[in-house]
């Protein structure tokens, strides 16, 4: 596999206390890459390490291919973009103006190709509108937008939908969406908000306490998280009876409801509960979620859906 970002054995102390610990990650070329962890997990000091801002302790790192004490590491890094934290951008400047700033920083020659740029990120009507008012779903457009700048082929997104409104998420998905699917950009996208990564993400890295956890495909989760069927009934000591003597694997959710995991004969059981005087009220299928894999992969304690 194509991989454009790889780590091994990377460590960053500060003092103390180690940020990252013995960490390796492989992104492969064209994913999009989610990065999950709680905060403090390590995410951005990570990506902190990759984009120059730091220097790691121990272990190394490549970015397509090249290692990060390569004098040659800066030239790749002209070819990625990032927004870390919160969006660089000028409040007091519109989106063109903002955009115009970073291709002077970074020495583009004309300004033709901006308002492409714009358009790309849904911001073409905002015209003399300054920054500072536009919705916090505007400014990390703009921001992905002053990211895009260099034409990069690699994007790290730091907590990108982080305090943003539901249209807002949606927004910033389908652009991150478009952008692989049309510009073929690989992302990295750190996030502790599951449920939207799990809209977007082509592959996954867990990390915790600095340390990677476990790397694997959508597909590969999609395996690991487990379906049942929820079931409801009217005396859950008869269900209870039923399913051991059926050898079904299940757990009970409450003194109505049990978790089902495994294929079961929807006629048989109801025929079986009946006997026992005991009705079914509703059954409904269910999988595992991101938010409960990762909670039980690193070991999160006690955790309520």
């Amino acid at each position: 596999m194509d991989y454009i970002l790889t780590a091994r054995s990377l460590g960053k102390r500060y003092r103390n206390f180690k940020a990252l610990d013995d960490f390796s990650i492989h992104v492969p070329k064209g994913a999009i890459y989610g990065f999950v962890g709680k905060n403090g997990a390590g995410k951005t000091t990570f990506i902190r390490l990759i984009c120059g801002l730091q220097e790691p302790t121990d272990g190394s790192y490549m970015i397509y291919g090249i290692e990060n004490t390569d004098p040659g590491i800066s030239r790749c890094r002209r070819r990625m973009g990032a927004v870390v934290e919160t969006p660089s951008i000028y409040l007091d400047m519109t989106a063109e103006d903002n955009l115009k700033e970073q291709y002077r920083i970074i020495g583009l020659p004309s300004f033709d190709s901006i308002p492409g740029l714009l358009r790309l990120v849904g911001l073409e009507n905002t015209g003399k509108k300054k920054a500072k008012h536009f919705s916090l779903g505007m400014k990390q457009r703009l921001g992905i937008a002053i990211a895009l700048a260099g034409n990069p082929d690699f994007l790290i997104l730091d907590e990108p939908v982080n305090g943003l409104d539901p249209q807002g998420i949606i927004e910033v998905r389908e652009l991150i969406l478009k952008l692989n699917r049309e510009k073929r950009i690989t992302f990295l996208i750190s996030s502790h908000i599951l449920d939207e990564l799990s809209r977007l993400a082509t592959h996954y890295g867990f990390i915790d306490s600095g340390h990677m956890v476990k790397e694997m495909s959508a597909a590969e989760l999609d395996a690991a998280c487990r379906k049942c069927i929820r079931v409801q009934v009217s005396d859950i000591q008869a269900l209870t009876r039923v399913l051991d003597k059926m050898a079904l694997e299940y757990s009970i959710c409450s003194d109505t409801m049990a978790d089902i995991f495994a294929k079961i004969n929807v006629t048989e059981l109801a025929l079986a509960l009946a006997e026992q005087g005991c009705d079914i009220i509703s059954l409904n299928e269910r999988e595992e979620s991101l938010e409960s894999y990762y909670v039980n992969l690193i070991g999160g304690g006690n955790h309520h859906e």
